[in-house]
């Protein structure tokens, strides 16, 4: 009968979204983190490098008081 196939699409759907649910707690635990930030376009990566030159964490909001004052000789 048609209700035979809905234990094994149940256990399909779970697994095919176990990785969805799973990179957030990786994320967490590896980059202290749980979102990563979008790297698609060039001025996204720059800005992203930018970050974490500047305050060694890209994830924080980094504003002119991160950027450090030039020393005046």
């Amino acid at each position: 009968m048609w209700f035979e196939i809905l234990p094994g699409a149940a256990i399909i759907t779970v697994l095919l979204s176990v990785p969805i649910y799973a990179t957030y707690g990786v994320q967490k635990l590896t980059l202290g983190n749980a979102f990563r930030r979008n790297m698609d376009e060039r001025f996204s990566r720059v800005m992203y490098q930018r970050d974490f030159r500047l305050t060694d964490n890209p994830y924080l909001m980094n504003g002119l008081d991160a950027i450090p004052d030039e020393k005046k000789d």
